[in-house]
């Protein structure tokens, strides 16, 4: 409890108040280069440019030394958000540490100098880690074959999707029916209208997992597949799923499995052994691999034994004579998915990833997430409605009640940014929820400080709720119109913030 009173919000702010723009800065003759003195004939603009093209007057660019100019940024860098630097409970997302032993093997000349057009006998070391790679990929799931080539997990879902109409087509028929869970990913109806399916949400029961007599009033003879999630995005793993793919089978549609909570399971089950026909990966929930800013990313697909020859070419494989290439010759093949063969120097941190943790070190993050969840749940469970009963996967469900006092789930989570927290994902799947993941790389001081800090939080709602209404207080940037802010955006420096 003595942690609980003491604690304070984060009010150290590595950006004075007053910091001027970057436009603001400097004075003229300053530079951060020092450059030689010409040693070519000068050439005007106007002899080679277009006089259309020239401005009348250069533009106002800041001149600046260049020690004032890395220090610029580097306070900027500091006043943002990261994984490196705060903790990030995002449900769903999985935001856990990147080992920088990853990015040193993505960075080796031999990986990150390649060029996509080289020829196959000039790169048998890559080849060799990503016919490697799909292997791992394919014994973790417990599926026959994967594919590196989709760039990202709702790509994967699109790569699924298409293998599976592939299969159904060449067995004569044409089912535009996919179902997908209410706890299923939000992406999956999205795949499904993309690929010309049409989505059906088949309910849940009380207890989160699937409501197995919905689920057989959907399922008939035009069902292409089911889109599961499992552990599904409230926090449990459906312990029907063995059940479910049996009704799924039995019309002969497919199961499909969205493998975005794949870090709950890893070591302990593997999916192809429950029935699941289909899955992907998302390499940057499951394997370390860089998330979010819209840079590249990766997401393997992984398919059971029958619908192997749908899968897209070029496929990575080995050779009778021990070398590695590209195979084409799949007539059955849905075709190229990606640019040139998938994006590789994500691939490369993916497998440094599971070459460092070995089958133990996979099973051990499953159950270190796992348990690291309960554990948070167990200690929130009396200030904070759980409305699904534990136990719990990876991730967990909770609802902030404090409606009497007027304070949402909005607040507290804008309340946990002045405590240097990430807010956790907010009302999703469900309503006015905060959706809570640690992940396993959190040390247990990580978790005892937020439970401390979420504690804290519900007794200040207790005595001042205005004070988590108009959260949060020590940032740059106070409580924003959100609908405004992103319609009509405003990032000028407001010297008084």
């Amino acid at each position: 409890m003595t942690a609980i009173l003491t604690m304070k919000p984060s009010t150290d702010t590595p950006v004075p108040r007053d910091h001027t723009l970057l436009f603001e800065s400097g004075a003229p003759g300053l530079c951060g280069v020092s450059l030689p003195a010409l040693d070519v004939p000068v050439t005007k603009p106007a002899s080679s440019i277009p006089a259309e093209l020239l401005a009348e007057q250069p533009p106002p660019l800041p001149e600046i030394g260049e020690l004032d100019v890395v220090r610029h940024y580097k306070r900027l860098a500091h006043r943002c958000f990261s994984v490196d630097g705060n903790f990030y409970p995002l449900g769903s997302c999985t935001m856990k540490y990147n080992p920088r032993v990853n990015e040193r093997a993505a960075a080796m000349p031999g990986f990150a100098h390649l060029h996509p057009l080289q020829d196959e006998a000039d790169v048998q070391g890559l080849l060799e880690m990503l016919y490697r790679l799909r292997c791992y990929l394919a014994e973790i799931a417990g599926l026959a074959e994967v594919t590196l080539q989709p760039a990202a997990g709702a790509h994967g879902e699109m790569t699924g999707l298409m293998i599976i109409n592939a299969y159904h087509r060449n067995r004569g028929q044409r089912r535009t029916k996919v179902l997908a869970p209410d706890s299923a990913h939000g992406t999956n109806p999205a795949s499904c209208t993309i690929c010309g399916g049409q989505s059906v949400t088949v309910k849940s029961s009380a207890d989160g997992q699937v409501d197995l007599d919905d689920l057989r009033s959907h399922v008939d003879e035009d069902t292409a597949a089911l889109m599961i999630t499992n552990p599904n995005t409230v926090g449990v793993f459906d312990g029907h799923i063995a059940d479910i793919a049996e009704i799924v089978h039995a019309k002969g549609g497919q199961l499909y499995l969205d493998g975005a909570n794949m870090n709950a399971i890893l070591g302990i089950t593997r999916p192809g052994d429950f029935g699941v026909d289909v899955m992907h990966y998302n390499t940057h929930k499951t394997f370390s691999t860089p998330h979010g800013g819209g840079g590249p990313g990766a997401g393997p697909v992984g398919v059971a034994e029958h619908l192997r020859p749908f899968l897209p070419v070029p496929q990575v494989v080995r050779r009778d004579d021990g070398s590695y290439g590209w195979q084409n010759d799949r007539p059955q093949s849905i075709g190229k998915v990606r640019s040139f063969t998938g994006q590789t120097g994500v691939l490369v941190r993916a497998y440094t990833y599971i070459r460092s943790l070995g089958c133990d070190g996979l099973r051990d993050v499953a159950e270190k997430a796992v348990l690291n969840a309960n554990y948070l749940a167990a200690k929130l469970k009396h200030r904070y409605k759980m409305p699904f009963p534990p136990p719990y996967a990876h991730e967990f469900i909770t609802i902030p009640e404090f409606h009497e006092s007027g304070v949402t789930e909005t607040d507290v989570a804008k309340r946990l940014i002045d405590y240097g927290i990430h807010p956790p994902t907010m009302s999703f799947p469900i309503a006015h929820c905060l959706m809570i993941e640690p992940t396993e790389t959190e040390s247990l001081e990580t978790l005892d400080r937020f439970v401390a800090v979420m504690l804290t939080i519900a007794d200040e709602i207790d005595r001042d709720p205005k004070l988590v209404k108009n959260a949060p207080h020590n940032t740059p940037v106070g409580r924003l119109d959100e609908v405004t802010a992103n319609r009509k955006p405003n990032v000028r420096w407001r010297p008084d913030r």
